[in-house]
């Protein structure tokens, strides 16, 4: 939704920045002078006694001189209740008496529609927190107390009993004038094949409203009564409120309780989250299906940075954390990560809180440990490595999952990681080298090909060879692979934020920026292309759902033109501004190689914008296999040569100068400040000898 000019400027004048922070934190009498607009307390977003968090009322900012944590009453909302920007919005435009504009009609429209299925959402809440009180529900609310839950819990979670019988709930809807079609499209009823009457989705169950983010029932969850019930646990069916694979059951409640600095807990079920939340966890949310989706896992990571997996201790939950695992490895982002805290075997979290209270599950939790070692844990345990072959193959096994990590810099901790652990599972000391790995895992493949003068030697000893792990990003050794990251083996002096280039510092891809810069670049003009012609989307739907996204930012963008580019074009642009704010796309269109493209400049043009999309796509894939295969290639030349290998080198370096080439001919269309990172003059003296040793010209 596009905000009309000046609304913000209003609601921040409207809105007293004291009085929204003035709920969450208790001023310091001593150093505010409210008179002034002055205001001093301790800072609500780091824990400390002295009052160092700032507000200049008449400015609208604050700022701590000890988290650095600064913004105004947008800001401030967002990071308190972790919602988005136009939540944010919402909220303080309902505080101020500001009404929010409206969307253009087709989108009014399909709001009314949810609104009307909200509606209709409630009513069966209502319906069946009453059932509940009813004698047909006194087993379910014996099996209730069983679980430990109190009436007041009952209350806060709103559960409920949907009583046996075909049409209890239709009947009961009819009766207050819901139409048909409305129930129906709710998910409450579905249709006879034979004829009849609709019929109720759900019967004999207890009943748990789930709600999304803001706190508007959009599904149920039931649990049925009957032992004999093909279904133990029953979903809401799939509607236009509910997205199973993209909901989270205490989503809400959990959000804010995160952003109060309480651990984002991931657990199975719905009495789970329960116990859980009542035992004193209240940031806990559990996915509404057999596993974890792509999409549900950027969920959790915008509530937190670190979700602690919490599953139960028998084998179908340990399957569970290891698909969990499969699906996070390649999305893994610098300080994004899970955690795996393992119920002891047989228990789940409800079971622990109720027979060993809130601690045990606190000591669990403080025992969670990080997924490369539930990795490790799953390729070797119950496992014997008592010759040559098998050894390889547990090399074979974990190389192919670190080649599932995108970020080389996590890639190159998780392999020091699984480098230790090996040497500690094969008796080795961390000083011994001789790990036959010569160099240690690399950028997604640790080349244990052999053992090339490390590993055990004929007569039952270490080898003394191998030079031993040197991640990229860490500092040049003599003895090493190769050198990265800081050149002068320590960090860089800050020498403050880069400045945008300007005309006199046009420079070439090649020449002045490194190759996550033209991704970037790429990415802004493959995103850009297909908000302007959202049609586009259709066709290249398996293009963007492997884009990788070196742009942090560009991933949430990603994420809302494949749900809304395909079924329903026409208002992707106001579901980015509803999800991400008009910023979102202000910030990528006004980028100047989005600028000029040609998708911009016609818009809508549906052959022009295939066109681009085709090359684009075309030239992140050869740049990619470029580099995977000259990287390969110069790490594998350190052991060996031999005519396969001198072949692949060839190639490679081929194909590096034709995507030199084809960068060259983008010089047109894309500017990139000259703050790249080039190769240093030691690395490309190393790097042109290789090529003239295989006989290739270094262009």
């Amino acid at each position: 939704m596009s905000l009309p000019p000046g609304f913000l400027d209003e609601l921040r004048s409207r809105v007293s920045l004291s009085d929204v922070v003035g709920r969450k934190v208790m001023w310091d009498q001593r150093k505010s002078q409210p008179g002034k607009g002055d205001y001093w307390a301790p800072c609500p977003f780091h824990h400390e006694k002295t009052a160092s968090f700032h507000v200049e009322d008449k400015k609208g900012f604050y700022y701590c001189f000890g988290c650095q944590a600064k913004g105004d009453a947008l800001k401030f909302v967002q990071e308190t209740e972790n919602v988005g920007f136009m939540e944010a919005v919402e909220i303080l435009a309902g505080e101020a008496g500001m009404e929010m504009p409206k969307r253009d009609p087709k989108a009014a429209e399909k709001q009314d529609r949810r609104t009307q299925l909200i509606e209709v959402m409630e009513l069966a809440v209502k319906y069946f927190r009453l059932q509940l009180r009813t004698g047909a529900a006194a087993d379910a609310r014996n099996y209730l107390a069983r679980r430990g839950l109190s009436q007041d819990a009952l209350d806060r979670w709103e559960i409920g009993f949907a009583p046996d019988g075909w049409q209890n709930l239709w009947d009961a809807l009819k009766g207050k004038d819901v139409a048909d079609e409305l129930i129906l499209a709710a998910g409450l009823g579905k249709p006879s094949t034979k004829g009849k009457k609709p019929y109720d989705t759900f019967r004999n169950r207890i009943m748990f409203p789930i709600r999304d983010a803001r706190g508007r029932a959009i599904a149920f969850g039931g649990r049925a009564m009957d032992p004999n019930d093909n279904a133990k646990y029953l979903n809401s069916p799939e509607t236009e409120l509910f997205d199973k694979g993209r909901s989270l059951y205490n989503h809400g409640p959990a959000r804010a309780a995160s952003g109060r600095g309480a651990p984002l807990i991931v657990a199975e079920g719905y009495m789970d989250v329960i116990a859980l939340s009542e035992a004193g966890f209240p940031s806990t949310v559990a996915p509404l299906g057999t596993a974890v989706t792509e999409n549900q896992l950027q969920m959790l990571w915008r509530i937190g940075d670190e979700p602690i997996i919490a599953l139960d201790g028998d084998k179908a939950g340990i399957r569970a954390a290891m698909r969990l695992v499969d699906l996070a490895l390649p999305n893994l982002e610098a300080g994004k990560s899970l955690r795996f805290a393992i119920m002891p075997d047989g228990k789940d979290p409800d079971d622990l809180v109720r027979s060993q209270g809130p601690e045990a599950v606190q000591t669990v939790l403080d025992q969670a440990m990080p997924m490369v070692k539930l990795l490790w844990q799953r390729e070797t345990e119950g496992k014997v490595f008592d010759s040559p072959e098998r050894k390889a193959g547990l090399d074979k096994a974990l190389r192919e999952q670190i080649k599932k990590i995108r970020d080389p810099s996590i890639r190159g901790h998780y392999a020091q990681d699984i480098k230790e652990m090996r040497n500690v599972l094969f008796g080795r000391t961390g000083g011994d080298s001789g790990d036959g790995f010569s160099g240690g895992y690399n950028d997604g493949g640790y080349n244990g090909g052999g053992y090339s003068g490390g590993g055990h030697n004929d007569r039952g000893g270490r080898g003394q060879g191998g030079s031993g792990y040197q991640p990229r990003g860490g500092s040049y050794q003599p003895g090493s692979r190769k050198s990265g990251g800081f050149r002068d083996g320590g960090r860089r002096k800050w020498q403050g934020a880069p400045v945008e280039p300007v005309a006199s510092t046009r420079a070439s891809l090649v020449a002045g920026a490194d190759e996550a810069s033209i991704t970037r670049v790429r990415e802004a003009v493959i995103l850009a292309s297909c908000v302007a012609t959202p049609r586009v989307v259709v066709e290249y739907e398996q293009n963007l759902e492997r884009l990788a996204c070196v742009d942090p930012d560009h991933g949430p963008l990603r994420d809302l033109i494949l749900r809304y580019g395909v079924d329903a074009p026409d208002r992707l642009r106001d579901e980015i501004d509803y999800a991400l704010g008009p910023h979102a796309l202000e910030n990528l269109f006004s980028l100047r190689h989005v600028a000029i493209s040609p998708c911009l400049r016609r818009a809508g043009d549906l052959e022009i914008a295939s066109q681009l999309l085709a090359e684009e796509f075309a030239k992140l894939e050869a740049s990619r296999g470029a580099d995977a295969e000259q990287q390969e290639a110069v790490e594998d030349i350190q052991h060996t040569e031999d005519e396969a290998l001198t072949w692949r080198l060839r190639e490679a370096a081929e194909a590096r100068n034709k995507a030199q080439r084809s960068e060259n001919e983008d010089k047109a269309t894309y500017d990139v400040g000259d703050n790249g990172a080039r190769l240093n003059r030691e690395e490309r003296d190393a790097f042109g000898a290789l090529l003239a040793r295989i006989g290739f010209p270094n262009k």
